[in-house]
């Protein structure tokens, strides 16, 4: 398999985003978006969580990007509270879904802050099919958006995650498993925090057996 990660630039609302980019050699391969966590806590699209989803779905075949938010390594503008993230995370969709127009499947997913961005993606955007949510925390952001749920996907937390409380994953899982027609699966990393720090080989047979699982439909 050629492993070539490509360095990119897309043009986004602010100007230019950083970005990396992998492109699967497979005709109608699905495509994968994966967000960065919060910039003004160090997060960037090389954080070892969003490296660690990006490399899971290229071995899929995926073709995937992952993106710095404006303001953020080699990205223009500055940190807009979320509103300008969204905009850098659709201008980077339509980016990718350009270069491959012919997919079989469309998917988001983020960590952390990165999360909300890709579950407010997820609103807008009708193709997006599939999602993984990496540590979201209700506690800090309103998921109410979320009624109902456009699509199935999975969200996947760590059991001793220092920045959330379980309850409100608890709760987050309660509002949401009671949408008919999707099925949303949670995943529980047993001794997993907010990074799953000592536990990544765990998180990334978590996020190969859904992938594996959600494209094998197509």
């Amino acid at each position: 398999m050629n492993n070539k990660i490509l360095e990119i630039f897309i043009p986004g609302p602010a100007g230019r985003l950083e970005a990396k980019y992998f492109k699967s050699k497979k005709n109608t391969s699905p495509i994968a978006l994966v967000l960065q966590p919060h910039p003004q806590y160090g997060g960037t699209m090389n954080n070892k969580v969003v490296v660690d989803t990006f490399r899971t779905f290229m071995e899929n075949d995926f073709s995937v990007c992952r993106v710095n938010f404006r303001g953020v390594g080699k990205s223009d503008g500055e940190f807009d509270n979320g509103q300008g993230e969204l905009a850098d995370a659709a201008a980077a969709l339509d980016w990718l879904e350009r270069e491959n127009f012919d997919n079989c499947q469309c998917w988001v997913s983020g960590f952390s802050f990165g999360s909300l961005i890709a579950m407010q993606l997820l609103m807008r955007r009708p193709e997006i099919n599939r999602f993984i949510a990496i540590s979201p925390q209700p506690n800090v952001y309103d998921f109410s958006f979320l009624s109902p749920c456009p699509t199935s996907g999975m969200i996947i937390y760590g059991k001793k995650d220092e920045l959330v409380p379980n309850e409100y994953i608890v709760e987050l899982d309660k509002r949401l498993s009671s949408q008919k027609g999707i099925k949303i699966e949670f995943q529980a990393i047993a001794d997993g925090n907010h990074f799953f720090a000592k536990n990544e080989a765990i998180f990334v047979k978590y996020l190969d057996k859904y992938i594996k699982k959600e494209t094998a439909l197509y």
